[in-house]
């Protein structure tokens, strides 16, 4: 069932296909190791990085395993994938346009699957979720990882609303006991989780967004009006430049 979602993330994602390839948020080398370090992938092994976007875990990935393979739903991401496993002599990565929500995959068909930065994009997450826990065998690993949303509700109203002025296919970050709680009804258990800090120049993360550089005046409006209560969505300035911290959730789930 296709939804007017699909159609804004995939209008979105066309046109930062090549700017997310490259920013700092993607490429965070610390993230890349943590997620390797939850995976940890053997040589055997069929890995599945699903929203896979231009495939930079996957490419992480590639050299410790057999064969990985990238699903994404934006043609233009799986276009730079396609690149950039190439010019990295990739042999064993593949990708191609899919829906994450509805996998054409077979059931128990790979080791471990690995999402990152896509429930805040997908309505009813445990869509997602429910596909990752079916294509992964009894006994392989999940792998999440995204930003989340503070718990108390007058924060987490406050950071979503600039981050869907930014980024119109943003649906909304979740916190940390809601992902726990959607895992579990998947059917997958908790194996290892941690929070760790995802520091972004905040003009180039908001000048990525399709929305960013109209709604630059309603954004700075409302930084002026912070809950107390924000943890998960922080600005800072040092040297004339300001940035924002995000709290990074990942996790590993066994099958």
């Amino acid at each position: 069932m296709r939804l007017m979602q699909d159609d804004t993330i995939i209008s979105e994602f066309t046109l930062q296909a090549e700017s997310f390839n490259t920013s700092t948020a993607a490429q965070d080398g610390r993230t890349l190791d943590e997620l390797m370090r939850l995976a940890s992938p053997g040589a055997e092994e069929r890995w599945l990085e699903v929203a896979c976007g231009s495939g930079i875990v996957s490419r992480r990935i590639a050299p410790a395993v057999r064969e990985v393979h990238g699903v994404d739903m934006t043609p233009a991401m799986i276009e730079v994938a396609r690149r950039e496993a190439a010019a990295a002599g990739l042999s064993n990565a593949t990708f191609a346009v899919g829906d994450a929500t509805a996998l054409e995959l077979p059931t128990a068909g790979v080791d471990g699957a690995i999402t990152r930065f896509s429930m805040h994009h997908i309505p009813a997450p445990i869509r997602l979720l429910g596909e990752l826990a079916r294509v992964v065998r009894p006994g392989g690993r999940v792998i999440l990882a995204d930003h989340v949303a503070d718990p108390e509700a007058d924060a987490a109203a406050w950071s979503q609303e600039i981050e869907r002025l930014r980024d119109p296919s943003h649906w909304a970050c979740l916190p940390v006991a809601r992902l726990r709680q959607l895992g579990a009804r998947a059917g997958l258990q908790l194996d290892d989780e941690q929070l760790i800090p995802l520091v972004l120049d905040f003009d180039d993360w908001v000048q990525r967004g399709s929305g960013g550089p109209g709604a630059r005046a309603v954004i700075e409006r409302q930084l002026d009006h912070r809950p107390d209560s924000v943890e998960c969505f922080q600005i800072t300035e040092r040297d004339g430049r300001r940035f924002l911290e995000l709290q990074l959730w990942l996790s590993r789930w066994q099958r």
